[in-house]
């Protein structure tokens, strides 16, 4: 399977990342990938940066090294409604919005069906595109509520590479989403979710698990740097007309 764009990974600017936009572009670039999103974390998370840096993103070239950069955010879900720890004024500014669990963030769901209730609720938000590591034992949801959630909104599920390495107890999770994923047709992404540019495009793992549960690569978001913007499109299309899926 081969994937065209890696759209979840972090600079330095996000406090524990290690690279610069420059070079995760240009690693990008060394792994044959055609697109790239910068996902920096939202607000709430400790060391993450201050909302003008996502604001001024508007100042990036498309284009960095030869690949077509997204300006993105990995949002933080931080209560059981579903808000998001970046404000509407910030999301706009942005091609990309991922939504995701994070410890020591302000999240205050107890329970499954807290963090199922919460993970909907940031399904149904117009500005969410893919939901981040929604196998993270961390946090358990409903998984199948989750992606049959994700079906009736057009939103894609991420299956993280970098899960099997930082959260211990997410490959049987994973694999379940992905089955569930492939079994009621919702679009996977499969990010790397690098905090270093060495990292860039690093998928294995997660691919091997993917084609294990039987997705082929047209259900997978990211094979196709042309159909990312084709969704986007399609999203920021709803968005301004009012339109969602449901």
């Amino acid at each position: 399977m081969r994937l065209e764009a890696d759209l979840h990974t972090h600079t330095l600017a996000s406090g524990h990342g290690y690279s610069t936009v420059k070079e995760m572009a240009e690693a990008a670039s060394a792994a044959g990938l055609k697109m790239l999103a910068i996902t920096d974390h939202g607000l709430s998370m400790p060391g993450a940066p201050h909302y003008y840096h996502f604001t001024n993103t508007i100042n990036w070239p498309r284009y960095m090294a030869g690949v077509e950069v997204l300006k993105g955010v990995e949002a933080n879900i931080i209560d059981t409604n579903g808000r998001l720890d970046t404000p509407e004024e910030v999301l706009k500014y942005l091609d990309l919005v991922l939504a995701g669990f994070h410890s020591e963030t302000w999240y205050n769901g107890k329970t499954v069906e807290d963090n199922t209730r919460a993970m909907i609720a940031a399904i149904r938000n117009p500005y969410v595109h893919i939901i981040v590591h929604p196998g993270n034992p961390m946090y358990p949801v409903d998984l199948e509520k989750v992606v049959l959630a994700a079906r009736s909104y057009g939103k894609a599920l991420e299956l993280n590479n970098n899960s099997f390495l930082v959260r211990p107890g997410s490959s049987p999770r994973c694999y379940r989403l992905a089955k569930l994923a492939r079994r009621h047709g919702v679009a996977v992404s499969i990010n790397s979710d690098a905090h270093i540019c060495y990292k860039v495009g690093d998928f294995e793992t997660a691919v091997s698990m993917a084609q294990e549960a039987g997705i082929q690569s047209s259900q997978v978001l990211n094979s196709s740097a042309e159909e990312v913007r084709q969704f986007l499109a399609r999203h920021k299309l709803n968005r301004e007309s009012g339109v969602m899926t449901n």
